[in-house]
C-alpha cells in the first residue's frame, strides 16, 4: 500500500457517502451494509487487510470503519497505512476489552471508535458526524490564546510557532473550547461537538480525549490556555 492516493477522499456525491467497512464476522456486515445502505450509504465491504487495502484503491471512500481484529493482520497496520497517505476518516471498531488497541488507534489518528456490540443506528450516527466534522467550514479564520494558535482553516495547531499533531477529534475539542474560552461546555456539549452523538456511553470518550489533549499542550509547553475540569459540570478553556 505504498499509494498515498489511494486513501485521499475523492469528493463523492455527499448524499450518499462511500463507507468501507472492514470486518470478518459475516454476520455483522451483513447486517451493518443493510442497515447503513438503507441509511443512505454506499457501502464497500472488505474482510481482511489485503482486501481492505484493494478497496480503497479500487473506490473513492469518503470514510473507513475498520476492525482492529483482522484474520491477517492486525488493523492497526492497516490504519498505519492509511495515515501515511492524505487524510481519510477512520471510525475502529474494537471489543470491550480491547482497551489498550483502542487508545492506540486514536494516538495513530482514528476519528472515533466504536465498542461491540453496538446498535447500527448508533454507528449510522457516529459515521455522519465524523463526514460532518471533516467537511465543516469553520466561522472565524484564526483563534489566539496565549502561545497557542489555532487556524481553523487549515485545522492545524501551532504553539510558539511549532505545529502540535493533534487527532482530529483532539482538534474538534480544542477549536470548540477555544471559541468560547472561559465557557464552561458541559460533556454531552462536548460530545455533540466532537461525535454528533449524545448517548451517556461516551462519558469516557470525553474523558479520555481531554486527557490526551491535556497531555500533548503541557508537553508542547503550553501552560496558558490551559482546559480546566468543572467538577460535576464539564469543562472550561482558561486564557
Amino acid at each position: 500500500m505504498d499509494d498515498s492516493r489511494a486513501y485521499e477522499p475523492l469528493g463523492t456525491d455527499l448524499a450518499r457517502p462511500v463507507v468501507v467497512f472492514v470486518e470478518d464476522e459475516a454476520d455483522l456486515v451483513a447486517m451493518a451494509g443493510d442497515y447503513l445502505r438503507r441509511d443512505g450509504f454506499q457501502v464497500v465491504t472488505a474482510s481482511d487487510t489485503r482486501s481492505a487495502a484493494a478497496a480503497l484503491r479500487e473506490h473513492h471512500a469518503d470514510l473507513m470503519v475498520l476492525d482492529l481484529g483482522l484474520p491477517d493482520g492486525n488493523g492497526l497496520d492497516l490504519l498505519r497505512g492509511v495515515r501515511a497517505g492524505r487524510h481519510l476518516p477512520v471510525i475502529i471498531l474494537t471489543g470491550w476489552g480491547s482497551e489498550r488497541e483502542r487508545v492506540v488507534g486514536l494516538e495513530l489518528g482514528a476519528d472515533d471508535y466504536v465498542v461491540k456490540p453496538f446498535s447500527l443506528p448508533e454507528l449510522a450516527a457516529r459515521i455522519r458526524a465524523v463526514l460532518r466534522r471533516s467537511r465543516r467550514p469553520e466561522a472565524d479564520p484564526v483563534l489566539r490564546h496565549g502561545t497557542l494558535t489555532i487556524d481553523t482553516a487549515s485545522h492545524e495547531v501551532t504553539a510558539d510557532g511549532e505545529r502540535l499533531a493533534l487527532t482530529p477529534l483532539e482538534y474538534a475539542l480544542l477549536a470548540f473550547l477555544a471559541a468560547e474560552p472561559r465557557r464552561v461546555f458541559t460533556t454531552a456539549q462536548l460530545r455533540s461537538a466532537g461525535w454528533g452523538w449524545a448517548s451517556e456511553r461516551q462519558n469516557p470518550s470525553v474523558v479520555e480525549h481531554v486527557y490526551r489533549l491535556r497531555r500533548k499542550l503541557t508537553d508542547a509547553g503550553v501552560d496558558r490556555p490551559r482546559i480546566v475540569t468543572v467538577r460535576g459540570t464539564g469543562y472550561r478553556l482558561d486564557p
